[in-house]
C-alpha cells in the first residue's frame, strides 16, 4: 500500500509538471494553429515556412488565459492518474500471482502487464474524455465542460454511457501494441547488448513513433461531434468510427500531427487559413 502511495505521488507530480505540454499536443493534434507560419531555417539551413513550437504557443494560451490557463483540464486528468495506479497495482497482484516466481516467463509478464495497463485504461477513460474536452473548449472558448462532475452529467445526458468512452478502442490497441513492442525491442536490443543507460529510451521511443496514430485517432474521436467547435467541422469530419477518422487523417497525410512540438513546419500543399485559423 505504502509503494502504491508513493507511485500515485510521483505521478502526480509528473502529471502537473507535463501537462501544459500535453494541453498544447491535443490542441495541434486537433488542427488548431492560432499563430501564423514565419519564415526560418531547418537543420540544413533551407528557408521553410515554421509553424509555432511549444513555447511560442504557451505564450499564447498565457496571453489570453494566463499561466493559469495552461493548466486546463488537470482535475480529472490528476483522477484518472489516481484511479488507473491503484486499479494497475491491485491487478497485477492478482493476475497470475504464480508469474512473480517465474522471471523467465517474459511472455506471460507481458500479458500480464497487459492486462493491468488494459484495466486501468477502461476504468479511467471517462476522467480521460473530460481531460481532452476541457482542453479543445480553448478553441471556441466554450465553458460546457467546467467540472468534473458537471461533465459527468452533461456526458451522460448527451450521448449515455457510450460516451464516457469514446475514443477507447484505438486508445487500447495503441496501449497493447506499444507494450508488445517494447518487450520485443527489449529482446531485439538484449540480443545485441546495447548499453542499459540507453535501452529504455530506445524502446519506448521507438514504440510511442510506431503506435502514435492510434494516440491521435483515440484524441480526435473522445471530442468528436460532442458540441464543442473542436470536434466539429471545420476542425474535424463528422467520423462514424475510429476506423473513418484513421482513414481520412491518412489520405490528408495527418497520421503524424502533433508528434513534434519543436521544429515545426508548414504542411506540404496546405494554405493557412487566418479567420479560422487551421490548414486547408
Amino acid at each position: 500500500m505504502a509503494d502504491t502511495c508513493g507511485q500515485v505521488l510521483l505521478g502526480s507530480g509528473l502529471t502537473v509538471l507535463s501537462h501544459p505540454l500535453m494541453y498544447i499536443k491535443v490542441l495541434i493534434q486537433v488542427g488548431h494553429e492560432p499563430l501564423p507560419p514565419t519564415l526560418g531555417r531547418n537543420l540544413f539551413g533551407r528557408q521553410v515556412q515554421q509553424l509555432p513550437g511549444l513555447f511560442s504557443y504557451a505564450k499564447h494560451i498565457v496571453k489570453i488565459d494566463g499561466k493559469v490557463g495552461l493548466f486546463k483540464g488537470l482535475v480529472p486528468r490528476l483522477c484518472a492518474s489516481t484511479i488507473g495506479t491503484f486499479v494497475h497495482s491491485k491487478v497485477m497482484l492478482h493476475v497470475f500471482p504464480s508469474v512473480l516466481t517465474l522471471q523467465c516467463w517474459s511472455f506471460l509478464q507481458t500479458t500480464k502487464e497487459m492486462i493491468a495497463r488494459s484495466c486501468a485504461t477502461v476504468i479511467t477513460h471517462p476522467f480521460h474524455v473530460i481531460t481532452l474536452r476541457c482542453m479543445v473548449q480553448f478553441i471556441g472558448r466554450e465553458t460546457k465542460y467546467s467540472g468534473v462532475f458537471d461533465s459527468i452529467v452533461t456526458i451522460y445526458r448527451e450521448e449515455g454511457i457510450l460516451g464516457f468512452f469514446a475514443g477507447l478502442i484505438p486508445r487500447l490497441l495503441g496501449d497493447v501494441l506499444s507494450l508488445w513492442i517494447c518487450n520485443m525491442l527489449a529482446h531485439l536490443i538484449n540480443t545485441y547488448a546495447i548499453d542499459d543507460s540507453v535501452r529504455p529510451l530506445c524502446q519506448s521511443f521507438l514504440a510511442s513513433m510506431l503506435t502514435y496514430p492510434f494516440v491521435l485517432v483515440s484524441n480526435l474521436m473522445a471530442i468528436n461531434n460532442c458540441g464543442l467547435a473542436g470536434g466539429l467541422p471545420p476542425y474535424a469530419s463528422i467520423y462514424p468510427s475510429w476506423v473513418d477518422c484513421w482513414r481520412h487523417l491518412s489520405r490528408e497525410g495527418n497520421m503524424s500531427r502533433g508528434n513534434s512540438l519543436f521544429f515545426r513546419k508548414l504542411p506540404a500543399g496546405k494554405m493557412y487559413a487566418i479567420e479560422q485559423k487551421r490548414f486547408f
